[in-house]
């Protein structure tokens, strides 16, 4: 399990820690940059933030884990919210947004080490040294380090998870194979409790690594080892929610709102809330006379309204399949376009940074998944899998470019095998 470095690779690695010193100045650079541009009073770009700061704070004074008026307790994964408490622990109540900001860059620097370390299995010290050099000016990755958004801790712990992916899936003993499986999934837990639509990554995983041309007792190892990783990990959320709703509620009861906001009559693939008014005020009404008829209301008002949600929106999407295979290749676009889609990040200059930073990046990955993943396959899978995966959620639910960054780590990894034509390992070029 632990990894031998060669005397002639000590420079490369002391190149690699010195690059993820830059891109840790570089991202608190930025963080002092956001907050000096914010306007005057402002702490937030994103209405996302400021649940999480909330529930952050609560989980630093002791206060229950409940966010709005109506006390919603399983309305956002505790992950984040839980790192955000330390800030709060550390600096006090009414610390500044920056000392989260260079918690984020802290998170976002970790997330290159990710990478670096996945593409070093997979490729070699040259293409580990590139995917640092081009993970850690990607200005995606910068630009998400400093946000207050979960993708800053996700994408850490998930490049992690996709690195222990690929040493489980190459190591050859028995043990060791077990244990990191078993780390794939636990740590794979650990972003679904900052991410919940990271849920079903690794079931899927484990499923395309039992189709492999590896052997049997290989695949079902790791298989049953990443599943027992996630389970252990979730089954604690999985009771709490259990005992406050009286159901199985595998991540939150905000999936049903998620849905609708990709499915409606007035969806455009981007994400429109202003439903939810409209939805708490019918919530109410219908509770008001199921008491009055002498029913009993089932659960929490947060479940019935999540039920609610995924009703109309199911119904929606049944009567207008055209529309939601309409709605699919726009989410599509908007996930993968070439700059912004919203109105006010279409400056100029924001479209010519996002241009020069993404399409390079992507024509080499797509070259490398042509020429290195459909023809190895393996652990290189784990290179590809996340765009798939989030590209085939964000089609369902709302899309944006920000859903894509994740994805843009690992695929990373694939352009910079390109870009350097480092041996794989199987002792190979990537043609």
């Amino acid at each position: 399990m632990r990894m031998r470095i060669p005397a002639s690779n000590r420079a490369r690695v002391a190149l690699i820690i010195a690059l993820l010193a830059l891109a840790f100045a570089v991202r608190v650079g930025a963080a002092v940059i956001w907050e000096a541009r914010l306007p005057v009073g402002a702490r937030f770009a994103f209405p996302d933030s400021e649940t999480y700061w909330t529930l952050g704070q609560r989980l630093a004074t002791g206060a229950p884990y409940s966010y709005g008026p109506h006390e919603a307790r399983v309305f956002r994964m505790p992950g984040y919210p839980w790192m955000l408490s330390i800030v709060f622990r550390c600096c006090g109540a009414d610390t500044p947004t920056l000392a989260a900001r260079v918690l984020g860059a802290l998170l976002g620097t970790m997330a290159i080490a990710g990478v670096a370390w996945m593409a070093w299995q997979l490729f070699g010290p040259a293409a580990s040294l590139a995917t640092a050099v081009l993970a850690a000016v990607y200005p995606g990755a910068i630009v998400m380090s400093v946000l207050l958004l979960s993708e800053s801790p996700f994408c850490a712990v998930m490049t992690w998870q996709l690195a222990l992916g690929v040493a489980a899936w190459n190591s050859p003993a028995i043990r060791s194979r077990g244990v990191l499986s078993l780390l794939f999934g636990l740590v794979g837990g650990m972003a679904t409790w900052i991410r919940p639509s990271w849920l079903l990554f690794t079931p899927i995983a484990c499923l395309i690594g039992l189709t492999s041309r590896r052997s049997r007792g290989d695949c079902w190892q790791f298989a049953w080892c990443a599943v027992m990783g996630l389970v252990l990990t979730m089954a604690p959320w999985w009771w709490r929610n259990y005992t406050i709703t009286g159901h199985w509620v595998p991540t939150t009861l905000q999936v049903g709102a998620s849905l609708y906001d990709g499915w409606n009559p007035h969806a455009d693939g981007g994400s429109d809330m202003r439903f939810v008014d409209r939805f708490l005020d019918e919530q109410r009404r219908a509770d008001e006379a199921a008491l009055a008829a002498g029913q009993t209301l089932d659960a929490t008002f947060e479940w019935r309204l999540d039920q609610r949600h995924r009703a109309a929106a199911v119904a929606w999407a049944l009567g207008y399949p055209g529309q939601v295979l309409r709605l699919m290749g726009v989410k599509f676009l908007r996930m993968w376009n070439v700059w912004p889609n919203e109105p006010a990040f279409r400056g100029w200059w924001v479209r010519c940074v996002v241009l020069i930073g993404y399409v390079p990046l992507m024509i080499a990955a797509a070259w490398g998944a042509v020429t290195i993943v459909s023809r190895r396959g393996g652990a290189h899978m784990f290179c590809l899998l996340p765009a798939v995966y989030l590209t085939l959620l964000h089609v369902i639910f709302v899309s944006s470019l920000r859903y894509r960054e994740p994805a843009m780590l690992p695929l990373i990894v694939l352009a910079a095998a390109v870009m350097v034509c480092e041996r794989t390992s199987h002792g190979e070029r990537p043609s």
